[in-house]
């Protein structure tokens, strides 16, 4: 075992209170030591409204996502959540499960509160009927992509790759009833969005999430794991879309309008989403840069 992952693991096992206390240390520490990140969060966070409180809460939250997330990957693939997780919406999805036929889900969670915690809840709680599949992009480290395949390696939780088998992966998913999970605020390589209005800002936008749900008539929900103060835990709350899809029937021909039309009212259900707990949004996170060129070909399913 490498000295990186046996620190880790260490780490893994504290009380998330005290995660959480050393986490908010580590948050203001990454943003004293980096102009760079300083500059960044600062500035999404002002061009959005966000008031100094919230933009100071949002700095320490940055810090205890960061260190949570090792007590959430590491533990025992057969052992539940180790922290107290209570559900506020979770008629919505038990409608979608319990339906027949049951139709696929896309569930949507922005870079904001407990955003690793949604996934493991969801399978841990509905998995069994209607597994769960996450988009993610493998790290560049070895070691973080080591411990991103065995946090996610769990019973009724798949993954796919963010690339065009991954896409394909999605979509079988859905068109068997089953559930995947994707980050809509995440930029996407180039081809795979559209710059589309975020917090008055153009943002690269993904479309990969409305094309899936259109192409294998899914439903299409927000969720989003609020981080509890004093390590009390989560609460995974789960919320119809802001601003719904277009009906399919209104639908232009245009394809690149319909596109745009889509990250816009995704983007505008984040925002609200967002505006709801302004201090747990990641504001660091390099939201306007420019896409990354796509490897090996297009990924549009």
């Amino acid at each position: 075992m490498s000295l990186a992952l046996w620190l880790l693991r260490g780490v893994a096992r504290l009380p998330l209170r005290l995660l959480h206390g050393l986490g908010t240390g580590l948050g203001w520490a990454a943003y004293g030591l980096s102009p760079t990140y300083r500059q960044r969060l600062d500035a999404n966070a002002r061009a959005a409204g966000v008031g100094e409180a919230d933009r100071r809460a949002a700095i320490g939250a940055a810090g205890r996502m960061s260190l949570e997330t090792p007590r959430l990957w590491l533990r025992a693939h057969d052992a539940p959540i180790a922290d107290p997780v209570r559900w506020e919406g979770a008629e919505l999805i038990e409608a979608i499960v319990g339906a027949t036929p049951r139709r696929g889900l896309v569930l949507l969670t922005p870079h904001m509160g407990s955003f690793e915690v949604c996934a493991q809840a969801y399978a841990e709680r509905f998995g069994a009927r209607q597994t769960l599949t996450v988009l993610y992009r493998p790290a560049k480290q070895a070691l973080l992509r080591e411990l991103q395949q065995w946090a996610r390696d769990r019973p009724h939780l798949a993954t796919a790759p963010a690339t065009l088998a991954g896409v394909r992966q999605l979509l079988r998913a859905l068109k068997r009833g089953e559930a995947v999970g994707m980050l809509p605020d995440q930029v996407p390589p180039e081809g795979m969005g559209v710059w589309a209005p975020f917090f008055g800002q153009s943002a690269y936008t993904m479309t990969l999430a409305a094309k899936l749900a259109r192409q294998a008539d899914a439903a299409m929900l927000v969720i989003w794991g609020e981080r509890l103060p004093r390590g009390a835990g989560y609460v995974v709350r789960t919320m119809p879309l802001a601003e719904p899809l277009a009906d399919a029937r209104t639908l232009p021909a245009d394809v690149e309008a319909v596109a745009l039309a889509d990250a816009t009212a995704i983007n505008r259900s984040m925002e609200a989403l967002i505006r709801q707990a302004p201090s747990q949004y990641l504001w660091g996170y390099h939201r306007y840069k420019n896409p990354r060129p796509q490897a090996g070909g297009s990924n549009t399913p």
